[in-house]
């Protein structure tokens, strides 16, 4: 059963440790990559958000036109 001097399968061995490298890569790389965090709310602009908010009913049209005012006039836009 042992082949090459002692070693039992070695190339098996070294699948493994290679498998499991890939597979704590692979999750790792699922879990910290830069397209989910682009995906997440928190990189919506203060406009997206105010319009989104408006869209599902969170605020009225009149707070909305007064929250954009605001943000307008604090960015320096007209």
């Amino acid at each position: 059963m042992f082949f090459d001097h002692g070693y039992f399968m070695g190339g098996m061995h070294a699948f493994w440790w290679v498998f499991w490298l890939i597979l704590v890569l692979v999750v790792a790389y699922t879990v910290w990559s830069p397209r989910q965090r682009s995906q997440r709310p928190d990189s919506e602009s203060p406009h997206e958000l105010l319009q989104r908010r408006l869209a599902k009913g969170e605020i009225t049209p009149e707070a909305y036109e007064q929250a954009k005012a605001l943000l307008d006039r604090d960015s320096g836009k007209h």
